[in-house]
């Protein structure tokens, strides 16, 4: 014959299994919500690091592309005139590495702007400079 103190003794483990089976539970969802949250952190950066090549890609992409359009638009001697600044901005570029591989500096040298990157009034005169004129 069950007496009350087995009926309360039986609610008692119920409740104690009920508590272990949610804590069971309760650590599966966590370690799955876990490894899902680590798998989109993981292919949030690898979507961030290709998007980033992407974007270096058109942006030096577009530059190549003005750099071309404005070139295609000079005259030969304004043609001239850029590709002689050119070669003497990459060689201050050189001078300054060659400098600083002297030195012992492993700091980046930094770079000056291309001439398509440079502001419109630092462009070359459209004609070519005579003395005396």
């Amino acid at each position: 014959m069950a007496t009350i103190g087995d009926g309360f003794k039986d609610i008692f483990l119920a409740g104690i299994g009920a508590m272990a089976i949610t804590a069971e539970k309760s650590k599966e969802l966590v370690d799955q919500l876990i490894s899902k949250g680590e798998l989109t952190v993981d292919q949030g950066k690898q979507i961030n690091t290709e998007l980033k090549h992407k974007a270096e890609d058109v942006a030096q992409t577009v530059r190549y592309d003005a750099l071309e359009a404005r070139m295609a638009a000079m005259t030969p001697e304004e043609r001239a005139a850029f590709a002689a600044k050119a070669a003497e901005f990459a060689a201050k570029a050189d001078a300054k590495a060659a400098s600083a591989a002297e030195v012992g500096d492993a700091s980046p040298v930094e770079a000056e702007p291309t001439p398509a990157e440079q502001p419109a009034e630092s462009e070359p005169s459209a004609a070519p400079q005579t003395p005396g004129a």
